[in-house]
């Protein structure tokens, strides 16, 4: 973790900005916006860009997959400007939890893969990159969006130590955790073989 060197008014305001940032649910709202329904009474009810993707809009899909991750970028470039390093981190995880979790929408949200993919870009892009790099590869190998998903989570700790980012080690696997445990169910799936594959209605 870097040394914490901003005072803990501003951390409270930078967590506070960040996790609301973070609950703007994107895939809702463009869904809505496009005619497309209730996003939470389709295919698996997650908000993310995959499930958005089982309305058959790719332009939906890929839209909601870029603003989920900007979010998490924007509140960590933002904490990084107005702070330090260690606001930038808060902000991270603050606005991965606000995806999790969102005030918004009575605290059911997604499951936060695209605001870890963009927190990670923007703490270390290296790190983003070589993340993005893992759920690509594994999803043009499986086709299966939760997979490629724990596969880039898993690797972003291994990714930090070998690209020189220790600094993101605890913040690293505090996300890695929560990334696994809001695919719990997609998990079981995957041992019983019964997950979907990408694109699927």
């Amino acid at each position: 973790m870097p040394g914490l060197t901003t005072d803990p008014t501003t951390l409270f305001l930078v967590a506070l900005f960040a996790y609301l940032l973070g609950s703007v649910p994107f895939g809702v709202v463009i869904t809505r916006l496009m005619g497309l329904g209730d996003l939470r009474q389709i295919g698996s009810g997650n908000i993310g860009a995959t499930n958005v993707l089982r309305t058959g809009n790719k332009g939906a899909a890929a839209a909601t997959l870029l603003l989920d991750g900007a979010k998490g970028a924007v509140a960590v470039l933002i904490a990084r400007t107005v702070a330090g390093e260690d606001a930038a981190q808060l902000a991270g995880l603050a606005a991965f939890l606000g995806h999790l979790y969102p005030v918004f929408l009575n605290f059911r949200g997604g499951k936060g893969v695209a605001t870890f993919l963009g927190v990670l870009l923007a703490l270390a892009w290296p790190v983003g990159l070589a993340c993005c790099a893992t759920w690509l590869v594994v999803a043009i190998l499986a086709r299966i969006s939760s997979l490629s998903a724990l596969a880039a989570a898993a690797s972003s700790t291994i990714w930090m130590l070998v690209l020189g980012q220790g600094q993101m080690l605890f913040l690293g696997m505090i996300l890695t955790l929560l990334v696994f445990f809001r695919h719990a169910a997609n998990i079981q799936r995957l041992r019983t073989g019964t997950e979907p594959k990408i694109g699927k209605k």
